[in-house]
């Protein structure tokens, strides 16, 4: 099959970016051609709020020029208008609930404007698939037919080796805006105990509130944006993962963190339900609950002994979200969607 991926981006440590890139490269060794269209290699405008819209135009534009596919894959609503402009049949993949997102990023009057926009996006499409339970249940109780197929990482091709820096070293890994639960990160971090040193990496618009916090607490460390290599070496360096979101599809973060046998303490959201069992194979805590964080970050360090069975029980689920497994799901809804057509 011929494929063009379109997706607002297929670089940094952000799911989407992750998601697609590793896609491509499944696709490609099982033998399909395979493009993208992204932020990377399209124009855009990086400023808050212009980005996407300028990103949605200038891929828009980019798709008179690509001819032939068999399958256009767009992933993201903002990446729906190009998926509309191509021949092709049109698969749509949202990454969470993508009203959800803009209303926590950008307030409500704009959250309902994108609703009607995500509602022309997914008329569009000849198959709609989302990531996680949450995004399932919510699409499908709109009344469209949605598949789901989970974010997925390539667990043999990690990287082996660990960066510690500290004796208790916690890291959280992210972009660094509202919807990751970026105020909750930081006062966590003003409550941790000194000899706790948390690491955030990433970048993003609250990037001045993370260096703000760093020049005033000396057991907060910003290393800013790392590439997926030496991202997995110091999560696999550290005691505990922390993620705070207030939104998430399927994390490639946390499921990075499973592979690693990290252990991980995230809200209860979306497709962190998906993931972790309570006190099984990680910790859930409530969004905005900074003092429950802080307790059970503490906790762990206190009882170091309860690593061992939440992570191997946390390595046995990542297990299902495997590349080599997911991507079939992907080739079958390529196959029967192409069939459909015949």
């Amino acid at each position: 099959m011929k494929i063009l991926l379109i997706s607002p981006t297929q670089s940094g440590i952000g799911g989407i970016a992750q998601h697609v890139k590793s896609l491509k490269n499944f696709l490609e060794k099982n033998d399909n051609t395979v493009e993208i269209i992204s932020s990377e290699n399209t124009f855009t405008i990086p400023i808050k709020g212009l980005k996407n819209p300028s990103f949605m135009i200038s891929s828009f534009l980019k798709t008179k020029f690509k001819k032939n596919f068999d399958i256009i894959h767009a992933h993201n609503i903002p990446s729906a208008l190009a998926m509309k402009n191509s021949s092709g049949k049109k698969i749509l993949t949202i990454h969470g609930v993508f009203s959800e997102q803009i209303d926590q990023l950008y307030g409500k009057t704009t959250g309902n404007i994108s609703r009607k926009y995500e509602k022309n996006s997914l008329s569009w499409a000849d198959a709609i698939t989302v990531v996680s339970k949450d995004a399932f249940n919510h699409y499908t109780s709109l009344g469209y037919k949605v598949f789901q197929v989970p974010n997925a990482i390539n667990i043999s091709s990690l990287p082996t080796n660990e960066d510690r820096r500290y004796d208790k070293q916690i890291i959280f890994a992210g972009r660094l805006s509202n919807e990751k639960g970026i105020d909750s990160l930081i006062k966590i971090a003003k409550n941790l105990p000194i000899e706790i040193n948390l690491i955030i990496l990433g970048s993003g618009p609250e990037e001045k509130k993370i260096t703000d916090l760093v020049a005033s607490q000396k057991n907060i460390h910003y290393f800013g944006y790392k590439n997926n290599d030496q991202t997995i070496a110091l999560i696999r360096g550290s005691d505990i993962l922390i993620q705070p979101s207030l939104n998430e599809g399927i994390s490639s973060t946390i499921l990075e963190a499973m592979a690693c046998k990290t252990i991980i303490i995230a809200t209860n959201v979306g497709g962190n339900n998906d993931l972790i069992e309570n006190n099984i194979n990680g910790y859930l805590i409530e969004s905005n609950s900074v003092e429950l964080f802080v307790n059970k970050i503490e906790n762990i360090f206190e009882n170091m002994e309860l690593k061992q069975s939440l992570t191997d029980q946390a390595f046995k689920t990542v297990k299902e979200y495997d590349w080599n497994q997911v991507g079939k799901i992907y080739l079958k809804i390529y196959e029967s969607t192409l069939n459909n057509s015949k």
